[in-house]
């Protein structure tokens, strides 16, 4: 990844710009890694804080800048999943991704100042769905590095394996594992189209508050979890099977009245509902349909989840 400067190499300093476009991929990558924006954005910042930190001579020295970025990301990244499993023991209620909405909806900038910036957004693809990121999620730390680095970006295994720091065959091992989770929690999804429509159905059922109506949109083992991250009021573990959601919903929507309303949008690139009160967006649902019915439905209401939402 390095080589020495010989005298007279006349190599330049690597320009901004160069360095700089590696920002979007970084930002992918601590997403799909970590499941949180917030904190791709600082793992992005303490990568490009680490290059600036080293000398002109250093800098040079480094054959290719993307990869010396990519592997300090990924390092960060890997030591966050680690303690972030030690943080969530605290954590009150059940911890969901971050949820997406569309690039026109948003921007990463904490400043909030309307726009959106390409170099910030995040690729809407099958590896950022909600279904995907709770997977990942569920994997070791090392596991989750090295399919993402490897199926998702495709890296080969030996940039893989300086990353995590064990051998290239290790890392094959774990991504195989990775990928065997992947395959045992996939649902067959139905056409884009499909799925929004039993979304709006939902949405339909759920305003009228119409319980039998609900209760035939739903799998009869679905499951509902929410993350309030004891910042906001909703309920603490997941509510299983079609009656019991269909019921807790309709209480949701009879207390709620005429304050809350229900617009369809997109959530990590499929659809899904936000719950607007008083002109803020205060849930962000993401669903799981698998042929007809809805299997998952995750609700973020933690307010540090959905800044995203709120800044576009």
């Amino acid at each position: 990844m390095t080589t020495g400067v010989e005298p007279g190499d006349d190599r330049r300093e690597p320009g901004l710009s160069a360095i700089m476009s590696e920002r979007r991929r970084l930002i992918n990558l601590g997403y799909r890694l970590l499941g949180s924006l917030a904190d791709a954005e600082d793992v992005v910042q303490e990568t490009y804080a680490r290059w600036y930190a080293m000398s002109a001579q250093e800098q040079r020295a480094i054959e290719s800048p993307g990869a010396w970025l990519t592997t300090v990301a990924g390092r960060i990244c890997l030591n966050l999943l680690g303690s972030a499993r030690a943080r969530r023991e605290t954590y009150v209620g059940d911890w969901i991704p971050e949820p997406l909405p569309e690039h026109t909806e948003w921007i990463t900038g904490r400043s909030g100042v309307g726009g959106t910036d390409p170099a910030d957004r995040i690729t809407l693809d099958e590896s950022v769905t909600m279904a995907f990121l709770v997977v990942l999620d569920a994997m070791t730390p090392a596991e989750r590095v090295a399919f993402v680095l490897h199926d998702v970006f495709r890296y080969p295994f030996g940039e893989v394996a300086e990353i995590v720091g064990r051998s290239p065959a290790a890392c094959r091992q774990l991504a195989s594992s990775a990928r065997r989770r992947i395959r045992t929690a996939r649902t067959p999804a139905g056409p884009g189209a499909g799925q929004a429509d039993i979304v709006r159905r939902f949405r339909t059922a759920w305003e009228a508050k119409d319980i039998d109506a609900l209760i035939g949109l739903l799998d009869p083992d679905a499951t509902a979890t929410a993350d309030g991250g004891g910042l906001a009021v909703t309920h603490l573990h997941p509510i299983v099977g079609a009656e019991r959601i269909a019921r807790a919903y309709a209480r949701i929507a009879r207390v709620s009245g005429d304050r809350r309303t229900f617009l369809e949008c997109t959530v990590n690139g499929l659809p899904g509902l936000v719950a607007r009160q008083d002109g803020t967006i205060v849930t962000v649902f993401a669903f799981e349909i698998a042929g007809d019915r809805i299997r998952r439905i995750w609700a973020v209401r933690n307010p540090e989840k959905l800044r995203p939402w709120r800044s576009g």
